[in-house]
């Protein structure tokens, strides 16, 4: 199986109900025993939920499993995997309720930077020129919440613009050697390029002409700091090894990039990539202050900026030196996202911060078949191309429904309807049930 960057084992994590009465009533010998077996149990699940023809029919087959079983430490651990594919059929905002980590303060967190001298900047002005003495800047996110990558979609152009030419991505396959000349992913290109945000932003990079690197070390790799070591190595080979003075943007999750202190056991792939090239990095935390499920979770620092601020686009802060905030002093920058917005059933930030436009879809295609899949790819790209948007379309008994009590938030009229977020340009519907089953197909344009 493709390696991922699972989460659990650290970290303040969301638990289902009765997590915390199941934690005080055993040992931590027997809560840690308890989670080895259910990700095993969840790996095995998610392997043979693979071998099912398309994400309708995968994300069926883990939802009934996720069903059957009611232990916390399952529905904890699995919790992540269903997000994952629910971020995959565009469902974001039940992504994020199925899974999240709550950020409460810590001792290391530096003083708000409200009052301290610091004045809020929008991110995508501010990033590329915090960027601007570095060869190799990295951006983190959290996997389930693509919201925390679409940012990095619109940084890309700017960071081309400032002499950045490689883009790395976390989890990329090696195996899919067509990738540059073909200039978008496919399914074998990844895991988490399956999520369509994560496929634009890889398509982005394609486009603008930055050399994609796939980077993940081996499936086999025995230790966490084995991968990490190995990804380092695997980014310092393709690139810097070539061309001593390539400048280099990272994708990966979560704490792979903080900058210093223990990872997992041993260091983070950003500790290993600097010890093999002495460069200075540029570290970019989106993970922190991103909205949680109804603010349960929430820094404090987050709601205050968002009470006093208001912003409707990601922001960091500076001091008048020009030197960024961040939260805690592993990162170099941290990121504020605002509050999401739901229109028709979709947040607002799938416009990338202004680089796609909403575009209603009727489910008159769907021929009052349900869930149906709508998908769009662009017209100059195949039918294996990975959509650039897509999202499911259900009756008032949502698919999306009853994970772990959590409600839908989708559109469950009778007839119903959702938005796509688009690039100007020409695309190809296909409206989907079951296991890949077209039923309807059209041509659309966005002016």
């Amino acid at each position: 199986m493709t390696l991922r960057c699972g989460t659990w084992a650290k970290g303040m994590l969301w638990l289902a109900a009765g997590a915390t009465t199941a934690l005080h009533a055993q040992s931590v010998a027997e809560w840690n025993a308890e989670q080895a077996a259910a990700e095993a149990k969840a790996d095995k699940i998610m392997v043979e939920a693979a071998h099912q023809k398309g994400l309708l029919s995968q994300y069926m087959a883990m939802r009934e499993a996720y069903a059957r079983d009611n232990s916390t430490a399952f529905h904890m651990i699995f919790g992540q995997y269903i997000s994952w594919y629910l971020s995959f059929l565009g469902e974001y905002p039940l992504a994020t309720q199925a899974f999240f980590i709550a950020q409460p303060a810590q001792p290391v967190d530096n003083p708000s930077p409200l009052g301290g001298g610091y004045t809020a900047r929008p991110a995508l002005d501010a990033i590329p020129e915090f960027a601007g003495h570095y060869q190799i800047v990295l951006l983190n996110e959290a996997h389930n919440v693509a919201m925390t990558r679409s940012l990095t979609v619109a940084l890309l152009s700017r960071l081309y613009q400032q002499g950045f030419r490689y883009f790395a991505a976390e989890t990329l396959s090696s195996k899919d050697t067509g990738l540059q000349a073909r200039g978008y992913p496919i399914e074998d290109s990844g895991f988490y390029t399956q999520e369509p945000v994560y496929a634009e932003m890889v398509r982005t990079a394609l486009k603008l002409g930055y050399k994609v690197i796939a980077y993940e070390a081996a499936p086999n790799a025995a230790t966490p700091d084995q991968r990490e070591t190995e990804q380092a190595r695997h980014l310092y080979e393709s690139v810097f090894k070539q061309d001593p003075r390539a400048r280099l943007v990272v994708n990966a999750g979560y704490e792979h990039i903080v900058k210093s202190g223990v990872y997992l056991g041993g260091q983070s792939m950003a500790e290993h990539l600097y010890k093999l090239t002495g460069l200075p990095m540029l570290a970019i935390d989106q993970t922190t202050m991103y909205p949680r499920p109804s603010g349960q979770g929430d820094h404090p620092y987050y709601k205050a900026v968002m009470d006093q601020l208001h912003p409707k686009a990601p922001i960091v802060f500076a001091d008048a030196n020009g030197k960024p905030w961040s939260l805690r002093p592993a990162y170099d920058v941290t990121v504020f996202f605002p509050p999401e917005k739901l229109e028709h059933g979709r947040p607002t930030w799938l416009s990338l911060w202004g680089l796609r436009q909403p575009r209603l879809i009727s489910a008159d295609g769907c021929h009052g078949h349900y869930a149906c899949l709508v998908e769009a790819r662009y017209s100059n790209e195949g039918p294996d191309a990975i959509p650039a948007d897509r999202m499911l379309l259900d009756t008032p008994a949502p698919l999306a429904v009853s994970i772990s009590g959590l409600k839908a938030y989708g559109n469950t009229q009778a007839v119903p309807s959702g938005t796509l977020y688009l690039r100007p340009g020409s695309y190809q519907l296909s409206f989907v049930v079951g296991p890949y089953k077209v039923l309807h197909r059209a041509t659309i344009t966005v002016p």
